[in-house]
């Protein structure tokens, strides 16, 4: 079998509304999908991330970097992620390790067709179903406590028993009220993370830290930014609530600088973004040496077959409409929260296939 071509669509749709973060500000979302064909008929789709807004330049990132697999066996991964990354010729993170990402998927998607297996399956297959958290809590143009609380209120009523909230677009006290309110809205045993997306200085964190302890936080994600490992050492060892990080961190090295600074305890990494799945691999067994969880970052179609693939994974991040108004459109099939957990496709590969009707109209690239 060889790889006889690989293509990539970009779609690009409207938020219901603008949400905001700790820093920024999202009017859209998209998704990116790589395709990678063979002479056999056998096509693997991978799922790409953060090029919507600038689809020529992941589509000519792509060009480039797939004359490295055009004419190759698909079955060696591991192969081709080598001679895909070289740092000399393409650079060691940014939109060129999430292309790459994205074709890797589709290469791990592509072998889970040929073998006949799921992929969390071929990947370890140590669970069929993990924990999962609805992400949400934005800052929105008129979502003040009251909205804040009955979004919280939601998202129990869909069986959720874990959630998430931003923080760090207002001042301390105000986003300490805001926790407040949030863990008063879905009572004591229900897990409840923050998320600030790099806002603070790290003395900034850990007065956030501190004062929001006795509201039982999960954990606190991002305090600061991504390249902070000493500030956000600090942090880990200021607080008593758990730091996740690593949503915006590259390959296997990256996460590697991250532990020995143990700037984190738990690891987020996100297999579109960090270079795909065959070194999101190496940073859960990286992990698993050096005791701590994995918790991926968004995508959760993907990333339900690696968290169930590994012994360390943690809880699955997990999307509604209310966020996305394509959830549940975007595939024929998708994944779906029952009783605070999501279950793997028993379908081969990923167990996705496009809803090119529902996408048309959005199509960008």
């Amino acid at each position: 079998m060889k790889i006889t071509n690989v293509e990539m669509e970009v779609y690009r749709w409207p938020r219901h509304t603008p949400i905001t973060n700790g820093l920024y500000t999202y009017t859209h979302s998209g998704i990116n999908v790589i395709n990678v064909e063979t002479d056999e008929g056998v096509t693997g789709m991978g799922i790409g991330a953060g090029i919507q807004d600038a689809p020529e330049v992941g589509v000519a990132i792509l060009d480039h970097i797939k004359q490295v697999v055009i004419g190759k066996d698909p079955l060696d991964i591991e192969r081709h992620w080598h001679e895909m990354w070289r740092p000399k010729l393409v650079g060691r993170r940014g939109i060129t390790t999430r292309v790459i990402g994205g074709l890797d998927i589709a290469l791990w998607d592509l072998k889970g067709k040929i073998a006949g297996m799921p992929l969390y399956k071929l990947l370890g297959g140590f669970t069929n179903n993990v924990p999962a958290y609805i992400a949400g809590g934005y800052y929105e143009e008129g979502k003040g406590l009251k909205e804040l609380a009955k979004e919280m209120e939601d998202n129990l009523e869909v069986g959720a028993k874990a959630m998430k909230m931003k923080v760090g677009a207002l001042s301390i006290n105000e986003d300490v009220e805001r926790v407040r309110v949030a863990r008063e809205a879905i009572g004591p045993d229900i897990k409840l993370m923050v998320d600030a997306n790099n806002a603070y200085r790290h003395y900034q964190a850990i007065e956030f830290a501190r004062k929001i302890e006795k509201y039982d936080v999960f954990w606190f994600e991002e305090p600061v930014e991504p390249d902070d490992y000493i500030g956000q050492g600090e942090i880990t060892r200021a607080t008593s609530v758990p730091i996740a990080a690593g949503e915006n961190e590259y390959t296997r090295y990256g996460f590697r600088d991250m532990i020995n600074h143990r700037a984190a305890d738990i690891l987020q990494p996100d297999a579109l973004v960090m270079g795909g799945i065959t070194d999101f691999m190496k940073v859960a067994a990286l992990a698993q040496a050096n005791d701590l969880d994995i918790a991926p970052h968004g995508a959760q179609e993907v990333h339900i077959h690696l968290v169930c693939a590994i012994p360390n994974g943690l809880i699955l991040e997990y999307y509604r409409d209310s966020v996305d108004p394509m959830h549940g459109k975007i595939y024929k099939e998708t994944v779906q929260i029952k009783d605070g957990n999501v279950y793997a496709p028993d379908r081969p590969g990923l167990g996705l296939e496009l809803n090119h009707e529902a996408l048309k109209e959005f199509r960008v690239a």
